[in-house]
């Protein structure tokens, strides 16, 4: 059983004087497979914040099916197994960190002491703990973000969507938090989130999808988008002469002791290494260099 899935989702919002239609989503098709981290990518305005905002029911769609585990995403029982994190979340200022998750545990009907032990639980998890009584109008933008994730978590959802979850973090932030979402997968949950930080994301993700202009233009594993994409080869030889190679065709540069080929093709690569072993050179790696998430994510965005 798939955690989500869309279909042909569409959303289309009015001007102030409801005379011109602006389509933000155009019939979009998306499935995140249970258990999965899934990286969902795009620039402003592609639609990723109204994809979500769907999928939890802030906004209705106009067309389009949205399932939670098998389940309609309206069924109240499956909303209670979603945590949410908005891209800019706003909590009430005169609250202490361990007091919005003792509220947000009561919005959820859990019993009080089961909320306690939870709260302190979270606040270590997301490294709070010793800023649990600290009032949140004196939290940075990056320890909203954390206690943002934790208020998310107060319910054990099954199923967590976060938007922009690593705005205002810094790189230690960062690094902190990935560790916390992988935990989190690694634990059974399901997590669905966009980012612009496509370094992130690539460190992340199983599986991705790049929504531009309100539609899916890629979608797949992480693994076999960047697998099946190869920028290059590199070559790294020693022992010929140099006069010889100003004979090859191959554009080389000489590093560290080492020559270093770089070949746009399979077919170049292999006759580079045939030329290489007919004049009784050494190699010491044949590397190809793949394309990362973001050439492929700028591809999409150039065709």
């Amino acid at each position: 059983m798939n955690a989500l899935e869309i279909r042909n989702l569409k959303k289309t919002f009015k001007s102030n004087f409801l005379i011109r239609q602006y389509p933000v989503l155009k019939g979009i098709d998306i499935t995140v497979e249970k258990g999965e981290i899934y990286g969902f990518l795009g620039p402003n305005g592609a639609g990723k914040t109204t994809t979500m905002k769907c999928i939890i029911g802030l906004i209705y769609p106009d067309t389009g099916e949205i399932s939670i585990f098998g389940q309609p995403s309206d069924d109240t029982a499956r909303r209670r197994n979603i945590g949410f994190l908005p891209e800019q979340p706003y909590f009430y200022d005169y609250l202490t960190a361990e007091e919005l998750l003792m509220f947000s545990g009561m919005l959820f009907s859990l019993p009080t002491k089961q909320t306690r032990q939870k709260t302190g639980e979270l606040l270590e998890l997301v490294g709070l703990e010793q800023k649990k009584n600290l009032k949140l109008k004196k939290y940075s933008k990056g320890m909203l973000q954390r206690v943002g994730l934790a208020q998310a978590l107060i319910n054990e959802p099954e199923f967590l969507i976060l938007d922009e979850p690593f705005s205002g973090l810094d790189p230690i932030g960062r690094k902190e938090l990935r560790d916390i979402i992988l935990s989190l997968r690694d634990n059974g949950k399901t997590i669905f989130f966009s980012s612009h930080i496509l370094q992130d994301m690539e460190m992340m993700v199983d599986r991705v999808g790049i929504i531009l202009d309100g539609t899916i233009r890629k979608e797949g594993k992480l693994s076999e988008l960047i697998s099946h994409s190869v920028r290059y080869y590199e070559i790294v030889f020693t022992g010929i002469d140099e006069n010889i190679l100003a004979n090859h065709p191959a554009k080389y540069v000489f590093q560290d002791n080492h020559y270093i080929a770089r070949l746009d093709t399979v077919d170049e690569t292999n006759k580079i290494i045939e030329f290489i072993v007919q004049n009784k050179g050494k190699i010491i790696s044949i590397t190809p260099i793949k394309r990362t998430l973001e050439d492929i994510f700028f591809e999409e965005i150039h065709q």
